[in-house]
């Protein structure tokens, strides 16, 4: 496989941890982010190219890849991180929350993907990783809108990966549970105090218990969880050796246990051969 790999939202959190663990083995790394001029861990270098990409703009997205094929070559490896949250009820959130929300989690992601997938098929081969979240696995309370568009990232990832598959691409779900870069109340509460006095008070105790459990699970086995467990994830959908859906963390496997959806890959292989071609399986 062609060892270029473009990773956006790379700012923070997992999509910086990819970046410096793809290098430190030898990839050609595109580090993408919205604002690449505030960036001072990752910088241009042998094998790193640190390049503005907001995945709501199309055209950030295409000179993103452009600059990435000049300075590399194809890209062989996509990984679909950029996305934010948002905690508070489904009233809370204004039209224009609900909006931004899913041109970041749910249309960006499809931008990235058009842009790359062309070039894949051509070549005959390429992995894309989409980092989503067991909240698209689950309805979480006090975050419907988040979840929703995390929902809608898991069924197309699923969709995609049985669609592509024949076509030598393979696409991947890594969903983190509770990890200490999801920074559980940062930047993403400030819905929580809209609306009326019994959206606010049920939105506030949500937020309260939702916090506590969820650093509770971070730490489930008596130590922090270590964000490097959705980097390894990563890298086992890029060698080819993961199923479509990926988990990660203690809490999830639980929540994926307590759900019963432990045995879904099984049903997938049993619905590609339902539906998928033969013709085209055996290419």
């Amino acid at each position: 496989m062609n060892q270029t790999v473009l990773i956006t939202g790379c700012s923070s959190g997992f999509g910086k941890l990819a970046a410096q663990a793809f290098h430190r083995k030898g990839w050609n790394v595109a580090a993408t982010m919205r604002s690449p001029e505030k960036e001072t861990e990752l910088v241009d270098a042998d094998r790193m190219l640190v390049l503005k990409l907001d995945v709501t703009d199309t055209a950030s997205v295409a000179a993103a890849f452009a600059a990435t094929r000049a300075h590399f070559g194809p890209v062989g490896v996509v990984v679909n991180n950029a996305g934010y949250g948002g905690h508070g009820l489904f009233e809370q959130a204004s039209d224009e929350d609900v909006r931004a929300m899913f041109e970041t989690n749910v249309f960006g992601p499809m931008n990235v993907m058009r842009e790359a997938l062309p070039e894949m098929r051509a070549a005959g081969g390429g992995a894309i990783v989409n980092v989503t979240s067991m909240a698209g696995h689950l309805g979480l309370p006090g975050n419907a809108v988040y979840s929703a568009s995390k929902h809608a990232m898991i069924g197309l990832t699923e969709a995609m990966a049985l669609e592509y598959k024949p076509l030598g691409v393979r696409i991947y779900s890594v969903a983190p549970g509770a990890y200490p870069t999801t920074r559980f109340g940062a930047n993403t509460d400030k819905r929580v105090e809209q609306g009326d006095a019994q959206l606010v008070d049920l939105s506030t105790r949500l937020r309260a218990q939702i916090t506590a459990v969820g650093e509770q699970m971070a730490t489930r086995g008596g130590s922090l969880a270590d964000p490097q467990e959705v980097v390894d994830l990563i890298f086992q959908c890029v060698r080819g050796e993961a199923p479509i859906h990926n988990p990660s963390g203690s809490d999830a496997d639980m929540l994926i246990g307590m759900m019963g959806q432990d045995k879904r890959q099984a049903f997938l292989d049993q619905l590609e051969a339902m539906l998928i071609p033969a013709a085209a399986a055996s290419r």
